[in-house]
Parts: structure tokens; C-alpha cells; sequence
């Protein structure tokens, strides 16, 4: 059960402090106008409509930060859609890490250690045979 403690935890950093805190530090920037001014400067991705579209990448960001807290809460209360929905969120967020960078290599690790833990946890010591 410790696995899956430590697996909530991680995912809630993730969600919580890369996601959604990302996205609500940036609102003043982009709410006093600052986004002409080249905020893209400072975030980059290496697809160009997302870099573009930073705007649009605030509001992707807070859905994709608000789905992992409420995984990763879920998991800390031992449900079991928690669990599924935690492991879908990790999976696609491994896939779709590449697009994301630099910024997807801290996405990589966090998915990924959560995802290890959880599935971890959920096999144990079960053989493939």
C-alpha cells in the first residue's frame, strides 16, 4: 500500500505544482497582456502550434492538472478508478511526453515513477507465465 501512497503523492506534485501551478502563474502574465510582448520566450515546445498557442496550452494544461489530482486522490482513498484512471493518465502522458519538451522530461519522470509504483503495487510478485 506504500506504493501506492508514494505514487498518489507524486501525482499530486505533478498535477498540482506543474500543472495547475503553471497554469495559474502565467494568467496575470497573459491577463496584463504580456503575451505580445514574447512570453513564448520564456516557454518553449518544440511543436510550433503549441508554441503558438500558449493560451490554448493554459487551458489544456488545468484539464490535464485537474484529471491527475483527482486520479491521484482517488488512489489515496483506495478506489479502484482511481487506480485506472491514474494509470491512463500516467500512459498518455509517457506517449505524449516528446511533444511536450523541454517541459515533458520532468512530465516523463513524474508519469513514469507514478506509473512503476502503481503497477507495482497492483501485480506484486506475480509471475508471467
Amino acid at each position: 500500500m506504500k506504493k501506492v501512497k508514494v505514487s498518489a503523492i507524486l501525482m499530486i506534485i505533478h498535477g498540482g505544482f506543474m500543472e495547475l501551478g503553471g497554469c495559474l502563474a502565467l494568467i496575470p502574465v497573459l491577463l496584463t497582456g504580456a503575451e505580445e510582448s514574447g512570453i513564448g520566450k520564456y516557454f518553449s515546445f518544440i511543436v510550433p502550434y503549441l508554441q503558438d498557442n500558449l493560451n490554448l496550452m493554459l487551458v489544456a494544461g488545468s484539464v490535464w492538472g485537474a484529471v491527475r489530482l483527482i486520479g491521484a486522490i482517488a488512489l489515496l482513498k483506495n478506489r479502484m478508478w482511481g487506480f485506472a484512471l491514474s494509470v491512463i493518465n500516467c500512459s498518455v502522458t509517457l506517449a505524449l511526453m516528446i511533444f511536450m519538451l523541454p517541459a515533458g522530461i520532468m512530465d516523463g519522470i513524474l508519469s513514469a515513477a507514478a506509473l512503476i509504483l502503481m503497477l507495482s503495487a497492483f501485480f506484486g510478485k506475480k509471475k508471467f507465465i
